[in-house]
């Protein structure tokens, strides 16, 4: 069977993993298709190589294409979000001289709660704190954002500097960066090269925020549907095996190669368990779900969740709301996954929103073959997200 060749783009993450696998484990290749996996240094030049036709598709984070429909970043080509890739994945860290003064209040780094933790940080604050973050438009800086304004974080002065993740263990160990926010592995490898310890999982903040989303350019969705839905078909078998935990130790060794992450897999392998190393001391948590790439309907792209993330950048920009939310829900393409996923077995809830933050415990909802479990997706304020309110 002769292969048709796509170009897909990508930060070294361990949540770009979908993308390896499908490549690597022949769910590409099933579906007719030959893919070229092009790393991207920043996420910048990411979202760049996507609007202007240099990838096909881009492993992307889910906020981008929110803020670009928005007008916000300078890029205005309109992108859709075909799927959710990832939930979840991000960890919260700080350097060595914040950890010694949390330790020194005896705040014990349960790695759970986040209006605990965020009140430890503040107390430990020795002034003004730079935090890093891969980019401005990103479900890191919406998470920081979520957890400053509910904690006494809120009343200290804290910049947001930009750090590309593969260079953000370094900016911290050389003083650039008093703390971060990052999708593993890197904040992990910080703990490896001593520079730092882990704070948070992202999800103690939002426990089922979108991560990553597969991101085309709007008009090459329509202009090639059957070969979008050939991809969104091989990313989507690819984390329904990635979930499988006996599938951990086999990613784990493919995302460490050279070519991809060029990690020791057992680093790899604290995200895929969520059994993490938190300390240079060795010290150790256990985060259920700190990636998640399938179950619960994790691929699926509720327009709810953008209309969310549309919210918070609306507030924080000075921009129209209602406007805003517009905007936002013509990007999480709940048609496309509808017409691409159907008959391959995808859970397709029967609604295309829902009220972000009110799954306090796994609930079954109906879709259009059943039934699906969605797990909880509570934010740590125990807010609600009405998205039609």
């Amino acid at each position: 069977m002769k292969l048709t060749p796509l170009s897909v783009g990508y930060v070294p993450l361990v949540d770009a993993a979908p993308l390896m696998v499908a490549d690597q484990m022949g769910f590409a290749e099933t579906e007719g298709l030959a893919l070229e996996l092009v790393p991207a240094p920043s996420w910048s030049s990411l979202r760049d190589m996507v609007a202007f036709g240099k990838v096909g598709a881009a492993h992307m984070l889910s906020v981008v294409p929110v803020a670009m429909a928005m007008g916000l970043g300078g890029m205005t080509t309109p992108l859709s979000a075909a799927l959710v890739m990832s939930v979840n994945g991000n960890v919260i860290g700080v350097g060595r001289a914040l950890e010694a003064r949390l330790r020194e209040q005896g705040y014990g780094f349960d790695f759970a709660d986040a209006a605990a933790a965020g009140a430890a940080l503040a107390r430990a604050a020795d002034g003004p704190l730079v935090i890093g973050a891969p980019f401005p438009f990103s479900m890191h800086v919406e998470l920081l954002h979520y957890w400053f304004a509910a904690t006494p974080l809120s009343g200290l002065p804290i910049e947001i500097r930009t750090v590309p993740p593969p260079m953000m263990a370094q900016a911290l160990a050389e003083g650039e960066i008093d703390a971060f926010c990052v999708g593993e592995p890197w904040g992990s490898v910080s703990v490896e090269n001593g520079a730092g310890a882990l704070l948070l999982p992202g999800k103690a903040i939002w426990s089922f925020a979108p991560e990553k989303v597969l991101a085309v350019r709007s008009d090459w969705a329509e202009a090639d549907p059957q070969l979008l839905g050939r991809l969104m078909r091989a990313v989507w078998r690819a984390g329904r095996w990635l979930s499988q935990p006996d599938s951990h130790t086999a990613a784990a060794e493919l995302l460490s190669r050279r070519g991809y992450l060029d990690i020791p897999p057992e680093v790899v392998d604290r995200a895929l368990s969520g059994r993490l190393t938190i300390t240079p001391g060795g010290e150790q948590r256990r985060s259920e779900g700190l990636v998640e790439f399938h179950a619960g309907a994790a691929n699926f792209p509720w327009r709810s969740q953008a209309k969310w993330m549309a919210a918070q950048l609306a507030a924080r920009h000075g921009l129209d709301r209602e406007a805003a939310i517009r905007a936002a829900g013509q990007v999480y393409r709940t048609d496309l996954y509808r017409r691409h996923m159907a008959g391959v077995g995808a859970e397709l809830p029967s609604a295309s929103e829902k009220l972000e933050g009110a799954i306090l415990h796994p609930t079954a909802v109906p879709t259009q073959a059943g039934r699906l479990t969605l797990q909880p997706d509570t934010f740590f304020d125990r807010r609600i997200f009405d998205p039609s309110a």
